[in-house]
């Protein structure tokens, strides 16, 4: 059986396509080497966004991506208020050991950030969003690529994904 394109693909190629910033710099050159338009790939890879996120759901672990993306609206914040209001909201979602939706990072991270939310820059989150990102690549990401949902959204497009 020939490989599925997305196979090729890593996690951290689809973040930006995640996020809803679709950014298909390294993402086009490699569809031209594989003779793919970037239309095709941006079609896929939003079927895929979808599938990712139920497939955390399942794993019921969702509230990494969440926090995720949390994250990188975080860093779009200007205002200083509005920084301060939504740092002590993302750290009582998902970083306060007592969130219901408590996401796994060392205990230095969090003690670092709780420090940092008196005056909250948009960086404040880097460590912990970066630790985050690094578990669904190595972790959540591989058994997605290998699940039966992944393998049977790629025989449902086989057209699209074998040219």
């Amino acid at each position: 059986m020939p490989k599925m394109l997305f196979s090729k693909i890593r996690f951290y190629d689809i973040k930006d396509l995640i996020n809803g910033n679709p950014t298909l710099n390294l993402l086009t050159e490699r569809r031209r080497q594989d003779n793919h338009s970037a239309a095709v790939t941006l079609k896929c890879f939003t079927e895929y966004q979808h599938s990712f996120r139920s497939f955390l759901q399942s794993e019921f672990s969702e509230e990494n991506l969440d926090f995720w993306l949390a994250c990188e609206d975080f860093r779009t914040i200007s205002s200083e208020e509005e920084l301060r209001r939504r740092a002590q909201q993302i750290y009582q979602e998902f970083l306060q050991t007592t969130a219901k939706r408590e996401v796994n990072v060392d205990h230095w991270i969090r003690e670092k950030i709780l420090v940092s939310l008196d005056k909250p820059n948009a960086l404040c989150f880097r460590e912990a969003q970066k630790h985050v990102y690094a578990l669904m690549e190595r972790d959540s990401w591989p058994r997605y690529t290998h699940s039966q949902k992944c393998q049977s959204m790629g025989t449902k497009s086989r057209t699209l994904w074998y040219i």
